[in-house]
């Protein structure tokens, strides 16, 4: 039961940043702003919802779904403590490309960990 309201929470979260808050910001701020505001958020972001997938891979009532939650908490890691700090060096660096590649990826993550969190919650006895 408790797995179920985390999840939902996280999906609202997820829905809520990429519909709401990143076109806002990058519409209402200036680049320089909106960057620093991006760089602020994510670590915060991905430490909380992989913090949260923790919780719910303890209160999973299957197997499977504790599977699914460990590699969507192993993704949020990895994107929390590898690929931000490298998707931050190549935009500084002026690596277009690589950014673009690294941010795309970051992407995939997130729409796959969304999807898995909805998944999980349409499957839900």
């Amino acid at each position: 039961m408790i797995t179920n309201y985390l999840l939902s929470g996280m999906v609202g979260i997820m829905l809520f940043f990429t519909v709401v808050v990143a076109p806002t910001v990058f519409k209402v701020l200036p680049v320089e702003w909106s960057s620093k505001y991006v760089r602020i958020f994510f670590p915060k972001y991905y430490a909380t919802l992989g913090l949260l997938t923790l919780i719910c891979i303890w209160t999973a009532s299957d197997s499977i779904s504790r599977a699914f939650l460990g590699i969507c908490a192993a993704l949020f890691a990895l994107t929390l403590f590898y690929l931000t700090a490298k998707i931050n060096k190549a935009k500084d660096s002026g690596r277009n490309r690589q950014f673009h590649l690294l941010h795309g990826a970051s992407v995939v993550i997130n729409l796959f960990q969304l999807i898995t969190f909805i998944y999980l919650l349409v499957k839900a006895p």
